[in-house]
């Protein structure tokens, strides 16, 4: 792709990528993992690749927490973190079965992780133990932290909402109008709700409120889709991710291809297509100027050709992600 608004970032991984992150507070420096069993650490401002840790499994699932410490888990089970400044890790813990989802809590400093054991747990990293367990009736798909909300997409197409304040007991269960497997869960940045996507081409956004005021802004809509030869094909959409200022989100799916929505107004701001394989990740950085884009096969038509695993950096502007009402003003 030529386009002067991004860049392809060097040395990507070398199999499925299964998450990128941005620093919470350095816009410039980015951590990827990856079936090809390493965490990645780059500067995006340099295009250069500063940190590669090889470990012995591959990684599902990763994260940054406080103080350049960086957590991961994956096929191995085992939940692990790296502190970035010294380069050694360690094993705060295991689930039972392969850990599918790592997430790090701002006000607790506490690591949330989900797995296919059935089970959320909740450790704390200074001390190397796991804190509390709660077991679930289905698998861990993805997972979401947000100020004081936790976010849980299981295999049975619920939602779980914590508050992660006070972790007595599920905050909130609820049914997703969708009607097939789940991909990907996002809180929205100011706390009103969520975002979840599924392998049926639609976004559901769904409020926390449950007056029927509010709930009557609720929907679902259907995305990444295209017609071919006189045929609707429909794409999984695999990655969601909100803008931190504006609240608007990206959406990545199988059809490799990249959507800016505005959730409130309902309304597509922007299409960036022509990737070379399907958008597995997305990530925008803290300051909301730069969009991560992991452009990398997901496997879900099976053993394929397919395009090398590729990380681009897009700029982005106050027009490609403020809501109409702002852009018009």
């Amino acid at each position: 792709m030529k386009d002067p608004t991004q860049i392809e970032l060097r040395d990507p991984p070398r199999d499925g990528i299964t998450n990128i992150c941005f620093h919470p507070e350095d816009p410039n420096i980015l951590l990827a993992s990856s079936w090809d069993k390493t965490l990645r650490v780059y500067n995006i401002e340099q295009n250069e690749l500063i940190k590669v840790f090889n470990t012995d499994s591959v990684i599902l699932d990763c994260c940054f927490g406080s103080n350049d410490t960086v957590y991961f888990g994956g096929l191995d089970k085992k939940v692990k973190m790296i502190d970035l400044n010294t380069n050694t890790e360690k094993v705060i813990g295991t689930h039972d079965e392969a850990v599918s989802c790592v997430c790090w809590g701002k006000l607790t400093n506490k690591i949330y992780t989900g797995s296919w054991d059935k089970t959320l747990r909740i450790w704390d990293p200074s001390k190397l133990t796991e804190e509390k367990i709660f077991k679930l009736e289905h698998k861990v798909y993805s997972m979401d932290v947000q100020n004081d909300k936790l976010a849980i997409a299981m295999s049975d197409r619920k939602t779980l909402i914590y508050n992660i304040l006070d972790m007595s007991s599920v905050w909130q269960s609820r049914e997703t109008t969708l009607r097939y497997m789940l991909k990907c869960v996002r809180l929205m940045p100011n706390g009103e709700g969520y975002a979840c996507s599924s392998i049926e081409g639609r976004v559901a956004i769904e409020y926390f409120d449950m007056t029927p005021e509010i709930q009557s802004k609720k929907y679902a809509f259907k995305s990444h889709r295209q017609t071919i030869n006189d045929n609707e094909v429909v794409y999984p959409v695999n990655a969601l991710a909100f803008h931190p200022k504006y609240g608007t989100f990206a959406s990545g799916g199988s059809d490799c291809v990249v959507c800016i929505w505005d959730g409130v107004h309902r309304k597509r701001l922007k299409m960036f297509p022509g990737y070379p394989e399907e958008i597995a990740k997305l990530a925008f950085s803290p300051d909301g100027k730069k969009l991560a884009i992991a452009s990398s096969y997901v496997y879900d038509e099976g053993e394929r050709d397919h395009a090398p695993d590729t990380i681009f950096i897009k700029t982005i502007e106050d027009s490609d992600v403020a809501p109409r009402n702002i852009q018009r003003t």
